[in-house]
């Protein structure tokens, strides 16, 4: 079996596997992003649309296999192999969101939330006293980087033409660049930017509104206390997962180790273990926290009240979120351990015309890129 080919299986595979998990990623009280009473947790419904997903998620698979592999074989380049798992990935989306339709039809059929009150669950003390970031877990990312600037000021008077670097991994078939710092120091910055920005998403995290239930709001938000504390030491820690396999690229950037299959293959490795690990610890403590044990008495809380219908502003099964009344930037999304953007606020837009703008500029020559010519 040639590379590319096990590349491809091995992509299908992975997004297969998390798209699998997706349903056990969201709350019993949100399947497919969608709000259901907790009496309806488990109505025949909701457990039907969960079977007819995953034998649909199956048979995509089946299908991206069918048709992707050939093509990979074929055309024997990576693109190919992104191009196949960028397919399933979105044809798996589009199976989500098809099953959220189908329980949001059956709650409005069904009447479950007749006679219901509808709450909104607030815990000031997530402000008052938040969950402070756990600044020791961001010294590996900042150690690996460090040793990765060593290792390149070391070796840099040694260098002569670079191999094609494309952002997270070296592309021995790829043109060849001229040694400049820029060029031979690009994983160091890149893993700086990470080590930089990932405690900066995490203070975010931990300061964006947490999501409640209404029904049983003492014991969510103890339980969501401690699900941030793991989100946190989870997303420092993925920093440093990152950063080591940009140490691992540079590695084949500056000639210390061919740039071999198994070299390559080294790269992603820390990656897939910090994707598997976020989703073995998702399924196990559950979104927001709900399968965290509970302490005594917290079983028996039952306000009777249902959490407020706002499935309005949610799109994409649960990953979008669009409210000009709300003044939150920052909200949990309804599927893993996910954070979305308000689209309804200004602040969003600002931010996203920014990034294109740099975008903009960067695809004009304004903002100078690493030089990627040829030297033949």
């Amino acid at each position: 079996m040639t590379l590319p080919i096990a590349a491809a299986l091995a992509t299908i595979a992975l997004v297969t596997g998390v798209s699998l998990a997706l349903p056990a990623l969201t709350r019993p009280t949100a399947p497919f992003g969608v709000l259901v009473p907790h009496a309806y947790v488990a109505h025949p419904e909701v457990i039907g649309q969960r079977r007819a997903y995953t034998r649909l998620v199956l048979i995509a698979a089946l299908c991206a296999a069918a048709a992707g592999v050939p093509l990979v074989a074929a055309g024997r380049g990576a693109g190919f192999v992104s191009g196949v798992g960028a397919v399933l990935g979105v044809a798996d989306l589009a199976l989500y969101v098809r099953a959220g339709r189908g329980v949001r039809a059956a709650r409005r059929d069904g009447g479950w939330e007749e006679g219901l009150r509808r709450r909104v669950t607030v815990d000031t003390t997530f402000r008052t006293d938040p969950v402070r970031v756990p600044w020791a877990w961001a010294l590996p990312a900042l150690v690996i980087t460090l040793a990765t600037a060593a290792v390149g000021w070391w070796r840099y008077g040694s260098l002569g033409a670079l191999p094609s670097f494309r952002g997270y991994g070296v592309d021995p078939a790829g043109p060849a660049r001229a040694l400049t710092p820029l060029a031979a120091f690009e994983p160091v910055l890149i893993q700086a930017a990470i080590t930089l920005l990932l405690p900066v998403v995490t203070l975010l995290v931990l300061r964006a509104r947490p999501d409640l239930d209404a029904a049983r709001p003492a014991g969510s938000a103890r339980r969501y206390r401690v699900y941030l504390r793991g989100v946190a030491r989870l997303t420092l820690a993925g920093a440093a997962c990152l950063n080591l396999g940009l140490l691992v690229a540079s590695l084949q950037l500056w000639q210390l180790v061919p740039p071999s299959p198994a070299w390559r293959i080294a790269t992603y490795v820390p990656l897939v273990a910090l994707l598997v690990a976020w989703v073995v610890r998702e399924i196990r403590v559950g979104h927001g926290g709900h399968r965290l044990p509970a302490l005594p008495g917290e079983d028996a809380e039952d306000t009777g009240a249902t959490q407020r219908d706002d499935d309005r502003h949610w799109f994409l099964g649960g990953t979008v979120y669009l409210n000009r009344h709300d003044t939150a930037l920052l909200v949990p999304a309804r599927i893993g351990a996910t954070w979305t953007l308000n689209l309804g606020h200004p602040v969003t837009w600002a931010i996203l015309a920014a990034l294109v703008l740099l975008g903009l500029l960067a695809l004009t020559g304004v903002v100078d890129l690493p030089q990627r010519e040829s030297l033949f």
